[in-house]
């Protein structure tokens, strides 16, 4: 079974310790590095690879929710604060777990047993199948076949998306990370962390927005190079 790599973004040495220690005795978990600031972890992971960030809200230089905004993909993310009212806005940005200082190991580990690894067995299973060219979404009640080579974009709307294509729209139960994750990625590329776009839709563009179907849509200030490096 692979172990989960996680790093810590936490500026508190003790709330530092509390994670080192509960992630010891946790055996599926693996802790690579901690870190007292955004900037520092930006760098880091510039270069690595980690499976989860714990993550602290306030953090000097820059927040955490700040942070979480600029990476462009995201790891597992569980938010490590004092203060609940942030529970909202850590949801939207589909972090796995909010833990409120201070929480126990069992509160610890239910939040870690969230976090689902990719199964390169599984993976190396799907190449080998043929190309989907649909999905099925789950619409009021019943599972409606949505082509491929018919969506324009996806939207979030909190706990649900919209879906527009060229003949339609439909809206769903959720998350923009569950669509994304149907999507063949090349053809379809996220331009902001509430829109998903797809590449042969798209008209024309700019620095801060992109023209598919007729359709403005905002780039986010963390995916400014996406189309570029296309």
């Amino acid at each position: 079974m692979s172990k989960i790599k996680c790093i810590i973004v936490e500026d508190e040495p003790l709330a530092v310790k509390i994670l080192v220690d509960y992630i010891a005795q946790v055996p599926f978990m693996e802790f690579q590095q901690a870190f007292k600031d955004a900037l520092l972890a930006t760098d880091y992971l510039r270069e690595n690879e980690t499976d989860l960030i714990f993550l602290d809200i306030h953090l000097p230089k820059l927040k955490g929710m700040a942070f979480l905004k600029t990476l462009q993909n995201p790891p597992a993310v569980i938010i490590t604060t004092a203060y609940h009212q942030y529970a909202v806005e850590g949801f939207d940005l589909n972090v796995t777990d909010y833990l409120l200082k201070p929480f126990e190991f069992e509160r610890f580990l239910s939040a870690v047993n969230k976090v689902k690894l990719p199964q390169p067995e599984a993976d190396a299973h799907r190449e080998k199948l043929p190309e989907k060219d649909c999905l099925f979404l789950n619409v009021q009640k019943k599972k409606v076949k949505v082509l491929f080579a018919d969506i324009v974009y996806v939207e979030s709307q909190r706990e649900y998306i919209k879906l527009v294509t060229t003949k339609n729209e439909y809206v769903a139960k959720m998350s923009t990370h569950e669509i994304e994750s149907l999507l063949p990625s090349h053809s379809f590329k996220r331009i902001h962390r509430s829109f998903i776009v797809s590449l042969g839709k798209i008209e024309s563009y700019s620095a801060d927005t992109v023209e598919a179907h007729g359709v403005s849509l905002p780039i986010g200030r963390g995916y400014k190079d996406t189309l570029e490096n296309l």
